[in-house]
């Protein structure tokens, strides 16, 4: 039994499903007074990779009449886990909107300990039905002088090859421990979850792993 317990959240902020896991996920760390490494990755680069279909699923859910009931119930699912969140979930025109400006900015945030009110903020201006556009200049500097970062140096950042080169590692590493979406967690390395509604597993395994018995 290893000695420490890791958990890995591979996310990208244009999926509402990780909004949710991502607004939970917190609160049980802390609860366990577990710490999360943050993953952040492009997760269109993984469709591409390993999960084309999924264009197709998508498109034809919102355009063919005979998906009309799994569209509904799509909506109402959204809307009863937004509830349950606390935050307000609204799909924006365009989706999906880029977000490979402001996933590189996570790591410029995580430099300056900002990681997660800054992708709370990325999160809800996406979502929030008000400025949903990600990959604008305009809205991502309205989320830095939300969260505290200093607007110029973010977008230095954003355009450096540090952290574009940061967003393709987690994401090709994603792909490589066999991922196929966001949110993906992953303990210890190896046992991998995905999806919001994984969550009970995943709090049920770290509570096996809590009581187990250490060397």
């Amino acid at each position: 039994m290893p000695k420490t317990i890791e958990l890995e959240f591979f996310y990208d902020c244009s999926s509402p499903w990780t909004y949710f896991a991502f607004t939970r996920i917190i609160p049980l760390m802390a609860q366990l007074e577990l710490p999360i490494t943050w993953r952040p990755i492009l997760v269109g680069g993984v469709f591409n990779a390993v999960n084309k279909e999924i264009y197709g699923s998508r498109e034809a859910l919102f355009t063919n009449p005979d998906q009309r009931r799994r569209l509904d119930y799509f909506l109402k699912d959204m809307a009863d886990w937004a509830q349950l969140c606390g935050v307000r979930v609204v799909i924006p025109p365009g989706h999906p909107i880029s977000s490979v400006r402001a996933m590189r900015g996570a790591f410029h945030a995580r430099e300056q300990d900002l990681l997660v009110p800054y992708s709370r903020a990325v999160f809800a201006a996406y979502w929030g039905g008000v400025e949903p556009d990600i990959s604008s200049d305009a809205v991502l500097l309205a989320i830095c002088r939300e969260v505290g970062l200093e607007p110029q140096g973010f977008l230095e950042a954003i355009a450096s090859g540090a952290c574009k080169d940061q967003l393709r590692h987690n994401t090709d590493e994603l792909i490589a421990r066999g991922g196929f979406g966001s949110p993906t967690i992953f303990i210890n390395g190896e046992d991998m979850y995905f999806g919001n509604d994984r969550l009970p597993l995943v709090e049920y395994r770290l509570r096996q792993l809590l009581a187990a018995p250490r060397d």
